[in-house]
C-alpha cells in the first residue's frame, strides 16, 4: 500500500467510527459544559494532547477551561466539570484524578472506549467512542492503525464536533472566537 492508500483507509475508519457515537451522549456533554462553572480536562499520552486542544478551543469560546496538571490550572469546586479522555478507562493516574474530583463534589464525564471501566464507573456519565485499545489483541474493533491511534483521532474529531455544537447553541462563529486567540506569538 502507498501512503495515500493508507490515508484513505484511515479516513474510511474515521467515517465509520463517527456513525457509532450516540448523539444523546454527545449532547449530554455539551449541555453539562453549558451548566458548569469551570471545565477541567485530563488525559494521558496522545489522549492528553487531544484534551489540551479541546481546552484551548473552549477558552476561545470564553469558557473557563483548564488542563489538569498545568501550573496555571485553577482549583476544582462543586459545580465544575472534569472531562477525562481515556481509551482504556483504566489509566491509574486518571483514576486517582476522577476519585479526587468526586470527593470535591464536581461532575465527572468519561470519554472512553469502555464506559464500564473504572473511570467510566466513577463518572457521572460516559461518552463511548469506538476504537481499538493500545493492546488490540483483546478487541473486536479492527483497525489498520497502530495501538490507540483510531481512538485518539476520533477523540480529536469528536471534541471538535462538540465545539461546533456549542458554537451553534451560543451563536458563536470563528470570527467572534478569534478575539480570544493568543496575540503574543
Amino acid at each position: 500500500m502507498q501512503t495515500t492508500e493508507f490515508l484513505s483507509e484511515i479516513i474510511r475508519e474515521l467515517h465509520h467510527t463517527s456513525s457509532l457515537i450516540a448523539d444523546e451522549d454527545a449532547e449530554k456533554l455539551v449541555n453539562t459544559i453549558f451548566e458548569s462553572n469551570k471545565i477541567f480536562v485530563a488525559g494521558a499520552g496522545r489522549s492528553g494532547f487531544m484534551s489540551k486542544s479541546f481546552a484551548m478551543r473552549m477558552m476561545h469560546m470564553g469558557i473557563d477551561a483548564y488542563v489538569v496538571g498545568e501550573t496555571v490550572t485553577a482549583n476544582m469546586e462543586k459545580d465544575d466539570l472534569l472531562i477525562i479522555a481515556s481509551g482504556s478507562g483504566e489509566t491509574k493516574g486518571l483514576v486517582s484524578i476522577a476519585e479526587k474530583a468526586r470527593k470535591i463534589g464536581g461532575k465527572v464525564a468519561a470519554v472512553t472506549i469502555y464506559p464500564d471501566s473504572t473511570i467510566g464507573s466513577l463518572a457521572d456519565f460516559a461518552v463511548k467512542l469506538p476504537g481499538a485499545p493500545k493492546d488490540q489483541f483483546e478487541s473486536d474493533f479492527k483497525t489498520i492503525q497502530p495501538m490507540g491511534s483510531l481512538f485518539e483521532q476520533t477523540l480529536l474529531l469528536f471534541f471538535d464536533a462538540v465545539i461546533l455544537r456549542f458554537m451553534n447553541k451560543k451563536g458563536l462563529n470563528s470570527q467572534t472566537m478569534y478575539g480570544k486567540h493568543a496575540n503574543l506569538e
